[in-house]
């Protein structure tokens, strides 16, 4: 079952309606029936929008089958480029460890390419990491823009509005995003 299908099946089952998940997302009805009939891929920050919107995470979306077991993802499935999804947004991406159920951490590969960024800006809750594999990119956090070469990271609240813009040929890199904040270990007395 591909991901549409998959959206529009737990969406049915919660009987919920397309116009109701779009507005708790904040995009509108026509963007989810493009996502849930195959016509449009998302974003990731889009995809975690609609993974809370439906009270599930993203593995929920990305994978029919999820365990609580350790998951092991081999070399040869990551540079396998029929295990990647192609966005409209100017990049693709690989979810990696996806059956793993429940997690707190969202682990993916991109690979953005010169020229096909489009100038998308991304916002959704939790934290983000990134650490470039190749290549070499212009990462923008708010306002501040840095640039980011083979080995350099970045972590960053991903409620702030942020995007990357390939500068060389094509750019990889790994994203470790976390679905929710951590909660603080302050009490208040």
């Amino acid at each position: 079952m591909d991901l549409g299908k998959r959206i529009r099946l737990i969406r049915n089952e919660q009987k919920r309606s397309q116009e109701e998940i779009a507005q708790v997302c904040g995009f509108s009805k026509s963007l989810l029936s493009k996502i849930e009939s195959g016509n449009t891929m998302p974003a990731v920050s889009t995809l975690m929008k609609i993974a809370n919107a439906l009270g599930v995470k993203v593995s929920d979306l990305l994978e029919v089958q999820s365990s609580y077991e350790t998951v092991m993802v081999s070399r040869e499935q990551h540079e396998n480029t029929a295990n990647w999804i192609e966005t409209n947004k100017g990049y693709s991406f690989f979810a990696i460890a996806s059956g793993r159920y429940n997690k707190i951490l969202q682990p993916y590969m991109f690979i953005a390419r010169k020229g096909d960024d489009n100038n998308h800006v991304f916002s959704h809750d939790g934290e983000e990491f990134i650490y470039v594999l190749s290549g070499q990119m212009k990462y923008k956090v708010g306002n501040v823009e840095y640039i980011l070469n083979v080995g350099d990271c970045l972590q960053f609240n991903s409620l702030e509005e942020h995007k990357v813009v390939a500068l060389t040929e094509e750019v990889k890199y790994l994203a470790v995003f976390t679905e929710h904040h951590a909660k603080s270990n302050d009490t208040k007395e």
